[in-house]
């Protein structure tokens, strides 16, 4: 396909592939706009959060011995004595303090970026690999999962996402394999077997991890697996764990229990794996991660997120088979994404979740987020709450999910407020908006915002502007 004009990819190559513009940024592209993405690419770790953020997921989990100690005795009598399991993040208490303060500097993060393309490729793979807060005894962990599992590697091999993902305390517990007992393991045979684990749930084989890393993580359900792919991949993860109090230094983070582990072979679509213990399900999810299905679903998902709801097929082939060729580098992926002629179709069509909506607005007027409640309680009444998407599944990308009258009319609400809040600044709300649209700002938009009757008003416009909701 004709790629568009060059002031025009300018101002896709920030608005579509970024977060939305800050002042003088589609100008800093205009020169090349497919390099200046290009040079967000990094062989290190993605951009941190600033700041003095809550403790690392293992300190959250283990700075609750205590209470952990004193339901052990109570609900299990015989854990001095037995082995034990971590107990549930619930302990952790809901911490709504922790999760608001690292939200906020996600937030301010995002409407700050200078590589915005790469802060959007963070929000991806972290949505990808999702742990929820919407699961209340999760709430302080999807934040530090998001930093120690996720930001250091969104530019990696995929395969090594993928298990540094699956070892996080956040994810362990967010699907429930902290306390996955092979049935037929020592644990399970112990002297103990018909104790309660700490958190008061029967020990024994949980599937839900394992149901997850086929469905969501890599291959799809199109790839065709069986229930009794899920069966053994969950029996191969057991002992996957986190330490609990009586580990120690392992306390919160992850361990291998070999008693909790399910002995013998396991066959998982089509192919035996053998019992090596720990290593057994990290050579099934080597696979999973390199397994063609995976990559076609990688690169469907990645061209719905960044180009269109329904992807052209030469788009998903390009990236498909930049994943394979790479062996799921994913630095190579995002290189072929930008090289895409598809990728740079001149009409916008992607909806911008709240979230997105929010920070590039702050963006746009070159402000950043005044506090946790000016983003988290809007993003809320949008329907998109805060480290809280509603299932493993993460957030939707489909424009049918965000398009509603009711939420039109919340961001419409948000925008006036928004713009009366930040109406003093000095640039004229056209100037902003060609600087926020560049050529992507079209006459009728243009129009409306002159003859707006106040500045609150004409940036309001520019705001619930259909090249504004759209990237």
């Amino acid at each position: 396909m004709a790629l568009p004009d060059n002031d025009t990819m300018a101002a896709i190559a920030v608005t579509r592939f970024g977060l939305g513009a800050r002042p003088g940024e589609i100008d800093a592209a205009k020169g090349d706009p497919r390099g200046w993405l290009k040079s967000q690419i990094t062989a290190g770790p993605a951009d941190q959060p600033p700041g003095d953020l809550p403790d690392s997921a293992h300190r959250v989990v283990a700075n609750h011995d205590a209470m952990a100690e004193r339901m052990a005795s109570r609900s299990r009598p015989a854990a001095s004595t037995s082995p034990g399991l971590a107990p549930s993040p619930m302990m952790a208490g809901g911490d709504a303090g922790g999760l608001q303060e690292e939200f906020m500097a996600r937030a301010q993060l995002a409407a700050g970026a200078s590589a915005s393309f790469r802060e959007r490729w963070v929000m991806f793979w972290a949505n990808h690999f999702t742990v929820s807060a919407a699961k209340g005894e999760m709430r302080p962990l999807p934040g530090p999962f998001e930093r120690e599992a996720i930001r250091p590697r969104v530019f990696g091999r995929f395969e090594n996402l993928a298990l540094a993902s699956s070892r996080h305390p956040g994810m362990l517990f967010y699907l429930d394999q902290a306390q996955s007992v092979g049935p037929d393991s020592l644990m399970a045979r112990s002297p103990a077997k018909d104790a309660v684990s700490i958190d008061g749930a029967k020990m024994g084989l949980n599937e839900n991890f394992a149901r997850e890393l086929l469905e969501l993580h890599t291959v799809g359900i199109a790839a065709g697996y069986r229930q009794a792919d899920v069966t053994e991949l969950a029996r191969a993860l057991t002992g996957w764990s986190v330490g609990g109090v009586q580990e120690g230094g392992q306390a919160g983070r992850y361990m291998f229990r070999p008693t909790a582990h399910e002995p013998g072979e396991r066959a998982v679509m089509g192919k035996r794996y053998r019992d090596t213990g720990e290593t057994q399900a990290v050579s099934i999810m080597v696979d999973l991660a390199g397994h063609p299905a995976t990559a076609r679903r990688i690169a469907r998902k990645l061209a719905i997120h960044f180009v269109s709801d329904d992807p052209s097929p030469v788009l998903i082939g390009e990236l498909e088979k930049a994943f394979t060729a790479s062996n799921g580098d994913l630095g190579q992926v995002a290189g072929a994404l930008i090289d895409a002629d598809e990728a740079w179709a001149p009409q916008a069509v992607k909806f911008k979740t709240p979230y997105e909506f929010i920070i590039s607005a702050h963006r746009a007027l070159g402000v950043a987020p005044a506090n946790a409640g000016a983003i988290i309680q809007p993003l809320a009444g949008m329907g998109q709450s805060a480290f809280a998407a509603p299932s493993p599944k993460g957030w939707p990308e489909e424009a049918a999910n965000w398009a509603s009258p009711d939420g039109l009319i919340k961001r419409l609400n948000w925008a006036e407020d928004f713009a009366q809040q930040v109406s003093g600044g000095s640039r004229e709300p056209i100037r902003i908006a060609q600087e926020t649209l560049g050529a992507r700002l079209g006459p009728a938009t243009g129009a409306a915002i002159l003859a707006a009757e106040s500045r609150p008003e004409a940036l309001a416009i520019l705001l619930m502007s259909p090249e504004f909701q759209r990237r």
